[in-house]
């Protein structure tokens, strides 16, 4: 499966890379390609391209402020939750990012 996602604190510092790090380690050990664009104080990282974002089974928001370019999502699967949950439960947001595909 492929995903991708943008990780975006309030301070925009530690927690955004902390997120995209657990989130992309947990995608590769369950497997799937993930690729994390990081909205911070020093503006975005590693920008998802439009071909990452079209061939996207699954876009994962783990965010705790308004993002720049969320309509570049418009009609794909979102999760969205805090970078907290990202960072603490990088495998089950992945394990549930899966079911989510299968329901639909």
């Amino acid at each position: 499966m492929k995903i991708v996602g943008v990780a975006a604190c309030t301070v925009g510092i530690a927690h955004t890379y902390i997120a995209q790090e657990k989130l992309e380690n947990a995608a590769k050990k369950a497997g799937h390609e993930m690729h994390i664009e990081t909205q911070g104080t020093i503006g975005i990282e590693n920008e998802l391209t439009p071909e990452q974002i079209k061939e996207a089974d699954l876009v994962i928001l783990a965010i705790d402020v308004k993002i720049s370019g969320r309509e570049r999502f418009e009609g794909k699967r979102i999760i969205q939750v805090p970078t907290e949950i990202a960072i603490k439960s990088p495998n089950k947001l992945i394990e549930k990012g899966v079911e989510v595909v299968k329901q639909a």
